[in-house]
């Protein structure tokens, strides 16, 4: 058995004890401890801390999201740190209500309900779960999906809710060459297997929290958003929203009767398809500007500081996302986002 070390968090006064053979990311996530986190590859620098006290060692992690300086001032990824002593670290970011309030991190297993295309390359996974019953997760939050006949994983966002804790929904873009994409295609059927592990991510909404909303989304991002629009029409929560999807051209665009159908039951909603390449084919009814989803938003939202943004979608667009919402000097505090990287753009 590993040893075992006593991990001391500041400045919320939180201990646990992570094993030599874990991250402290995972070892927290094991008790119950839900510590600010994205990616969880070292990559996104959501985890990033700072240590206080304590030997640890961060494996291979990207220094986009940790630099060098950084690293030999004291910071780490806690995705990618372990512990060889009893430590002391200063959490940067964390919400003192998701801290000990988050749902449990479990394995689930499911079944295949459902598979229906959305667009050319977007596909609704639909999958029943069997064992626990049902299970406990936030919208906006992601699963890891297990890949059957193989140890890989892909992460993607919950567009269902809370509201069907028993079936979830899962939108997943079909990339080129993906070992997902090719099952979904040809290799998955209803009533196959698979085993998923979560929920993670806190790109979720927060109890008391009044500002706008900004929403921004690009391909299978529009999962964990739709997932937050479906959950705020389910409980009337009324803050207003302003939803803005990026696409390539009106046939990348989906589920836009579903988005005017809770953008009614919403005070104050409204919804811009964003499209990069071509207007021609924009369907009736809906707001359409040519451009990049990022730019027409920036636009749009001359006061973005004095909203919450919530935002998904490929790498490039989040990483664009990030330099708007800087660049209108957002508070940390009022962005939320989840950046795990698909395939298409590992290293």
């Amino acid at each position: 058995m590993a040893d075992t070390h006593k991990i001391s968090f500041e400045p919320v006064d939180i201990e646990m004890e992570v094993g030599e053979d874990e991250t402290i990311l995972d070892a927290a996530f094991r008790q119950g401890i839900h510590l600010m986190h994205g990616c969880r590859e070292g990559r996104c620098s959501a985890c990033k801390s700072y240590m206080l006290g304590g030997d640890v060692q961060m494996d291979d992690y990207s220094t986009f999201a940790c630099n060098d300086a950084e690293e030999a001032e004291g910071y780490v990824l806690l995705c990618r740190t372990y512990a060889y002593s009893d430590c002391e670290i200063e959490l940067l970011n964390f919400d003192e209500d998701e801290l000990l309030g988050g749902a449990p991190i479990q394995d689930v297993t499911t079944k295949v309900a459902a598979i229906e295309p959305m667009t050319p390359d977007i596909v609704s996974l639909t999958l029943d779960v069997v064992e626990p019953e049902s299970v406990e997760f936030k919208s906006g939050q992601y699963f890891d999906l297990f890949i059957p006949g193989t140890e890989d994983k892909r992460s993607f966002s919950i567009a269902s809710t809370q509201a069907t804790p028993d079936r979830l929904e899962f939108l997943i873009k079909k990339y080129p060459g993906g070992l997902f994409a090719g099952m979904l295609t040809d290799g998955l059927s209803v009533g196959q297997e698979i085993t998923l592990n979560g929920p993670y991510g806190s790109c979720t909404l927060r109890n008391g929290h009044v500002l706008p909303i900004v929403a921004i989304g690009g391909g299978a991002g529009m999962a964990p958003l739709l997932s937050l629009l479906r959950h705020i029409s389910e409980t009337g929560l009324n803050r207003p929203i302003r939803f803005y999807y990026g696409a390539r051209t009106a046939a990348d665009l989906f589920l836009l009767d579903e988005i005017a159908t809770l953008g009614e039951k919403i005070e104050n909603f409204s919804f811009t398809a964003c499209l990069s390449e071509s207007t021609d084919g924009a369907p009736e009814g809906v707001t359409v500007i040519s451009g990049n989803v990022t730019d027409i938003v920036n636009d749009n939202e001359a006061d973005l500081a004095r909203t919450e943004v919530y935002f998904c979608g490929p790498p490039p667009m989040v990483d664009a996302a990030l330099a708007l919402a800087e660049q209108h000097s957002v508070p940390h505090d009022q962005i939320f986002y989840d950046k795990f990287t698909s395939p298409a753009f590992d290293s």
